[in-house]
């Protein structure tokens, strides 16, 4: 898998080498240098942009992933609100990838607190991306995150195990 925090935009021949090896390429929102209106829209638009160039590569639909980079290029309130929006980007119609492990703008909501003293902010973002759409999360504390998930996907998507 390739996760391209530029989307494809970049390197020139990043889709090309994603189209020739067949693996999947996760497509995130890099909204650096971005002139931003309205966020969730802003995002939308940069995504599908990237989804139709990466199509035109030749990258198969199936394989192709979207994020809405938490962080790359945003502030603390518009990460918030693409978090509580994030199903907005289900018109997308591809799976969607949350990466908010241990962000800055929790320190900001959570008083000031340290990187490694984030992962409730950590647990609280993945389990309400979840519910809001995320299919894939990337995370830094993989045993509690699989917990959070595995709780959350039993509420939301009804898949779980009884043990």
């Amino acid at each position: 898998m390739i996760n391209d925090i530029w989307a494809l935009r970049h390197d020139a021949e990043m889709a090309a080498l994603v189209a020739e090896k067949e693996i999947p390429v996760v497509l995130m929102a890099n909204m650096r240098g971005y002139q931003k209106r309205a966020i969730m829209s802003d995002i939308v638009r940069f995504l599908s942009a990237s989804i139709d160039q990466a199509l035109v590569a030749g990258i198969a639909w199936e394989r192709i992933i979207i994020d809405p980079g938490i962080g790359f290029g945003t502030t603390s309130e518009e990460n918030l609100t693409v978090l509580n929006r994030l199903a907005e980007l289900r018109v997308l119609e591809r799976p969607i990838l949350l990466g908010t492990s241990r962000k800055s703008n929790y320190r900001r909501v959570l008083g000031g607190l340290p990187v490694e003293e984030r992962l409730e902010g950590t647990m609280a973002s993945v389990a309400l991306g979840i519910a809001q759409g995320a299919d894939i999360v990337r995370v830094h504390d993989v045993r509690e995150m699989v917990r959070v998930v595995k709780m959350s996907d039993a509420i939301v998507r009804g898949t779980y195990e009884l043990t």
